[in-house]
Parts: structure tokens; sequence; C-alpha cells
């Protein structure tokens, strides 16, 4: 965590004398710079993980074409125009190059994790650092935490992909978790009743149940865990009922959209809005497919030979959510987040795949309502290093939180010690002006 001057370190002492409880927040003295904040107008996120480290000069960075027979370094594909004059992107993208006036590929995000997935996908939901003291709440849980669901009843925090600790609460507690999905076509694991179990049995044990929980309150009432699973529990009755089940049934979408989303990815990306329409707050929707180059976008070696067909993937589902968004008037209050672990070198490995790279890499950002520019950041003639308007993860993150209202500069609570919602982070202005 970044060093607090001598005033935000009185301020945060004078909070933590007071005794606040795991999870509150405070902000900072409203003589800070940070005070001066663009107004969030976002209600929702959607953020898209591609796991395996997407190369940013293959797809959203292209710069000159390579060649890895030869060992040339350069991009892998040729690039093309998109709708913002200047501004390209690799050709296996064309869909989302007709709607780059509502993207930002920002172009220059970077940290310092580069030979461990595991440790760069903690850096890129939490922000931080793995830390041996802290258990850091991932973005969605800071997000579901700041703002709860959209609407009552709705978990305000969804997982479409693969759980663990990286996307949870952290010391945040089980309230800001979230809710995981395995499949489009049924609702969580879980929570489905199983067969044989009537409405009348099921009330049963659901009237057992409050018996125990009372017993439990009565005699553990001051525990916070235990509060924050009782209240897992009562929500996880809620969406166990048929009204928010419903939301699952794809098929009563007309077949014409359904294909236009095309692949697994794409029923998730419209699972995501309806989960959206019911009330979620954020949800985090993966795009690792294996089975469509065998790898994923980790790319080493041969895994770089299908590379385009998940591009592709990406390019069709993400242009039909844009799209389906804005029909059903939620892209401007709906922010659409792509991120990964790290980027790619413009070298070719042994293999004629690519390595690692966290010098500069891209996400995207696209809907929100935000001022979008095509791209943000500037990078040199290979994409391996940033030449203009650097963006670190906490710049990044607080990018996300600005738009969501969000402090991004506010304090969190682990017990005693303040932490917060940004690791120093600064929102990119000119996405707000």
């Amino acid at each position: 965590m970044h060093a607090l001057n001598r005033r935000q370190c009185l301020g945060a002492l004078a909070a933590a004398t007071t005794g606040p409880a795991i999870g509150a927040s405070i902000s900072r003295s409203a003589e800070s710079p940070e005070s001066l904040r663009p107004a969030g107008g976002v209600e929702h996120v959607i953020s898209i993980w591609l796991g395996g480290g997407m190369g940013q000069i293959d797809t959203f960075d292209p710069k000159r074409r390579g060649d890895p027979k030869k060992k040339v370094a350069g991009a892998y594909y040729d690039a093309i125009d998109t709708a913002v004059p200047g501004v390209q992107v690799c050709e296996h993208l064309p869909r989302i190059a007709e709607r780059m006036d509502r993207v930002t590929a920002v172009r220059t995000v970077h940290h310092d994790v580069i030979d461990e997935h595991a440790a760069a996908t903690n850096r890129m939901h939490t922000g931080r650092p793995v830390s041996g003291t802290v258990s850091y709440p991932s973005l969605g849980s800071v997000v579901a935490h700041q703002r709860g669901p959209a609407e009552e009843g709705a978990p305000p925090y969804v997982l479409i992909g693969y759980p663990n600790v990286t996307r949870g609460p952290g010391f945040l507690g089980a309230a800001a978790g979230y809710l995981y999905l395995t499949e489009t076509g049924r609702g969580p694991a879980g929570l489905s009743r199983p067969d044989g179990i009537s409405t009348d049995r099921q009330s049963r044990r659901e009237r057992l149940l409050d018996v125990q929980r009372a017993a439990a309150s009565d005699r553990f009432g001051a525990d916070q865990k235990l509060a924050d699973y009782d209240a897992a529990i009562a929500q996880s009755l809620k969406l166990a009922g048929p009204e928010f089940s419903s939301v699952f049934e794809l098929d009563r979408e007309p077949a014409e959209l359904r294909n236009a989303y095309g692949s697994e990815f794409g029923q998730r990306c419209l699972l995501s809005r309806r989960l959206l329409q019911r009330g979620v707050r954020f949800i985090e929707v993966s795009h690792n497919m294996n089975f469509i180059n065998g790898t994923g976008w980790d790319v080493h070696n041969d895994g770089i030979e299908n590379q385009h067909e998940l591009i592709r993937d990406l390019d069709r589902s993400m242009a039909a959510l844009i799209d389906d968004l804005e029909s059903h008037r939620m892209l401007d209050k709906t922010l659409i987040v792509v991120t990964s672990e790290f980027g790619r070198p413009p070298q070719f490995d042994g293999g004629g795949g690519r390595g690692h790279q966290g010098s500069t890499f891209t996400c995207v950002l696209a809907g929100g309502g935000l001022n979008h520019l095509g791209a943000y950041g500037q990078t040199d003639e290979l994409s391996e290093q940033i030449v203009a308007d650097p963006v670190s993860v906490p710049d990044f993150f607080a990018t996300i939180h600005a738009s969501l209202g969000i402090d991004w500069s506010r304090y969190l609570y682990d017990g005693d010690r303040p932490v917060p919602v940004t690791d120093g982070g600064q929102p990119i202005k000119r996405l707000f002006t």
C-alpha cells in the first residue's frame, strides 16, 4: 500500500479509535484532492475475464506484422481500422471495430507480476500484491459491499467462471461474496430444490432451519462471522425460489438473439444481461475456453496457432452484448470490463508462441456512459513499453469505481486496520470529461 501522508495517517488513527466494525468504511479528508471526482452514473458491471493472458499486440494494440518462423518480433495478425479514426484493432475483431466509438482500449495498464498466473490473477482481481497479513477483497466484492444489489432480493455479485479466493470478499466477509454459477441453463448449484422435495416438505425444512438459526443467534449473537453466514443463508433461500430461478430460462429469448451471441461464452453474456435486469450489480464472466485452442489465452508454443478462434469468439459475443444492452437502453448504465492476468511480448518463443509481459498490456472498457476514446495510452512500436499515459492497476480500478459513484479513496477496515478501496489509484479523467 502506498505511504500515507501525516494528515491521512492522523485521520485514519482517529477513525480507528472509534472502533469501526470489520468491513466498515470512512472517507478521507474532504480537503484531499481525490474529493474532486467525476460523477458516477453506472449501475452495473459485467467483467469479462480472459484467463491465461490476452496478447495486446494480437488484439487491441496491434503493431507491425511479425514472423514466428523467422523469429521476427511483431503482431501475429494484420490490423484493421475502426469506427474511431486513427484507432486500429486486430483483423479478427471486426464487429468490435465497428463499435469502437463505445469502447476504450486502455493500452498502458501495467504491473510487475509476469511469471506466475495465480499471483497475476490475484493482482488483477484485488488490485494489490498478495499479502500474508491482509486478505484483500476483490473488485467485485468491494462493489458489492459499497453498492449492494441494484434491486432487493438479488445477489449483488455473481461469478460465472472459476471460484477461488482471488474473486472473494477477503476481510469484508461473506455478505460481500459471490454467488457461483456452474452453467447458464439452471440456477446456482446447491440452491435448486432436489427432485422429490415438495413445497410442503421444503417449508418444514425451512421452519426447522429457522429454529436452529434462532438458537445459534441467541448463543453466538455477537459473532460477526455467524451473522454474515446467517445473512447468506437467508439470501440463499430467497434465490432458490421460482422468481429468481426464472432468470436462467434463456429459451425465453428469441432464437435470433441467442444465435447472435453464439458460443457457450456468448450464452454466459446473454445470461449476464438477464441477471442485470433482475438486479445483480456485478458479474464476472470467464472466457478461457481451453477446448477452442487447447490452451486458452495462455498461448505459449503452438497454442497460438488457433488463437484467432478465441479472438473471434470474444468479438462475436462482446459485440452482441453491446448491441443487446443498447437495445434495452442499458448500455449507458452498464460498464463492460475486459481484463486478463498480463499481456504478451512481441517476440516469439521457440515454439512460435509468446511468453508473458506485465510492462504494458491492454484492458478494455465499454459502455457505462463514458467519454470513449477508442484507445487510451500509447505504447512503443512493438507494444513492449509505455510511451504516454501509464495506467496502474489501482488507476484502472479507480476508474471503474468512479463510474459507479464509489469513492475510490475511501477507507475500508480490516478490524482496526485502514485499507483504502484502491492502492493509491486515480481515475482516467479523460473518460469522464
